[in-house]
């Protein structure tokens, strides 16, 4: 055996037959005697041979498989997506491979094509998407060559490439919850809302454009002019509201709302004002954007907007394995009231 893992040629010795004989054995796609089968097959036990996975692949014997594309692994919005996933995946007998791709763009585009290569029954990428034309342009070749080889590219949590690119594509009302949430904020009086972690357009995913677009058409509909130097461009971690928040604090800015563009950061935001001395919500008013369980756990509860997580994850698999159903869906979001928002307190008085 070549260093210590068995072969293809090292099972066929041990049953006595022709390597050719233990790959028909392998693949099941050729007449082969019974006895001769146990042979194989006792020598493959015997050996603990494995299989090369890009030799199953090539064969079309591969692994059932799903792969699932995010960001970053310990985001915790992305974690109860990723649950849905296998959830579903394991009911409908795939494995699930989880691939990070730390926000980079470039590579995304390598993982979707080594899952390609693998013939993953469907690649799902989760999360925002970039606006970039060469990456669109990449993105919906790939959606093209994995149709063809009766694979699907899934995008889950964000807008479809195009009506002609074949893909799956389950999104969650993204800018409707912003407005919802914004919309929230100004019935409490606010008229001074920052809004930290959804950038301008041009600079950033379609998750944080969406929701800029929610927040700037929720003070449309109330006739409240915004603050574009309220709008911080930052993150989605715990680090990045903290340190936008300082800015803000620092810079003197004048508001008494802040709403952020994920939990994680609302949570930076939540220490950055109590460290200035701040009360939430007496002095400012909090709001956040996934309802990770933690929300909850916050003092005060932080008031959200509910992604619908688990149902996300499970959708995507299920719509990717069976075409016959409709191949483009948008679920629902919905804001929970908890204690971290309250009535507006002027500027004045603070």
């Amino acid at each position: 055996m070549e260093s210590g893992r068995a072969t293809v040629r090292d099972v066929a010795a041990r049953a006595g037959v022709s390597a050719t004989t233990v790959s028909r054995v392998i693949k099941g796609d050729y007449p082969v005697a019974q006895a001769t089968r146990t042979r194989v097959l006792r020598a493959i036990r015997e050996l603990d041979y494995v299989l090369n996975a890009h030799a199953r692949a090539l064969s079309g014997a591969g692994t059932k498989m799903v792969a699932f594309v995010l960001d970053d692994v310990t985001g915790p919005s992305f974690a109860y997506v990723a649950k849905g996933v296998e959830q579903q995946a394991t009911a409908e007998g795939r494995l699930c491979m989880v691939c990070t791709t730390h926000g980079d763009p470039a590579r995304e585009l390598a993982v979707v094509e080594a899952m390609r290569e693998q013939r993953a029954d469907a690649v799902i990428l989760v999360g925002g998407g970039t606006l970039d034309d060469a990456y669109r342009e990449r993105m919906s070749h790939f959606a093209h060559a994995l149709d063809k080889a009766g694979s699907r590219l899934v995008l889950c949590g964000r807008p479809p490439l195009g009506d002609d690119v074949p893909s799956t594509v389950v999104e969650y009302d993204n800018e409707g919850g912003a407005y919802a949430m914004t919309s929230h904020l100004l019935s409490q009086g606010h008229r001074h809302i920052a809004l930290i972690g959804a950038d301008h357009p041009g600079q950033a995913s379609t998750t944080k454009i969406d929701r800029l677009r929610g927040f700037v058409r929720a003070h449309e509909s109330f006739g409240v002019p915004y603050d574009p130097a309220l709008i911080v461009p930052a993150g989605f971690g715990r680090a990045d509201g903290h340190a936008a928040a300082r800015r803000l604090i620092t810079l003197g800015a004048r508001f008494t709302a802040v709403f952020a563009a994920t939990d994680m950061v609302a949570i930076g935001v939540l220490a950055a004002l109590r460290e200035a001395g701040l009360r939430v919500p007496e002095d400012v008013s909090l709001a956040g954007y996934d309802d990770i369980p933690l929300a909850a756990d916050l003092s005060p509860g932080l008031t959200t907007v509910r992604i619908p997580t688990d149902e996300l994850g499970r959708t995507a698999v299920r719509l990717a394995l069976d075409r016959r159903q409709p191949q483009h869906v948008v679920l629902g979001t919905h804001i929970v009231v908890r204690d971290s928002v309250g009535p507006a307190r002027t500027l004045s008085e603070r």
